[in-house]
């Protein structure tokens, strides 16, 4: 009977396994009959094992069979989703890791580059250093002199201012 109903099912195996499945299907079938006759015998009630309920018991095989199918497929198809994502990351990954290698070698040329600005900078910071030192000199020198010259034009006004009196003096005798 086992082999009527499930030759044209279509089970996810070898002729060798459905046929295995087939002989437990029948081996069940005749251990309930057993297992009746024993039932009976302790408890004085009688149990039978109708076609139906062996077509029943197929039946629940298929249906629980057509529901762990579908569930192994859905989750076969969430794996290969998934490695499909994996092998794109995978792409993606190599393609930035040849863009890195490329960006390291602008960086690396950047910074030498930046190295030679900052070397270039520096010394002209040091010359500018050395120019504004000079100039501080001669700004000091230029100071001194301007200081002796107030110095000198101080002590000129006061011999002016001694001598007023004596300039106003005879500007008063002409006149």
């Amino acid at each position: 009977v086992a082999q009527h109903f499930l030759v044209s099912y279509h089970i996810e195996c070898t002729a060798e396994v459905k046929q295995s499945v087939v002989n437990t299907m029948g081996t069940f079938q005749d251990v309930v009959a057993e297992i009746c006759v024993e039932y009976f015998e302790r408890y004085r009630r009688r149990t039978f094992v109708t076609p139906k309920s062996y077509l029943s018991f197929i039946g629940g095989y298929k249906a629980i069979y057509k529901e762990k199918f579908a569930s192994v497929g859905s989750l076969s198809e969430r794996m290969k989703t998934g490695l499909a994502k994996l092998m794109e990351a995978e792409v993606s990954v190599n393609q930035l890791s040849k863009e890195l290698v490329v960006k390291e070698k602008d960086l690396d040329i950047a910074s030498k580059r930046a190295d030679e600005v900052l070397l270039e900078v520096t010394m002209k910071a040091q010359a500018a250093e050395k120019v504004k030192m000079q100039v501080q000199k001669v700004k000091d020198k230029a100071q001194a002199i301007v200081d002796d010259i107030a110095i000198d034009k101080a002590a000129a006004e006061e011999k002016l201012e001694a001598a007023r009196p004596a300039l106003e003096e005879a500007e008063a005798a002409l006149q």
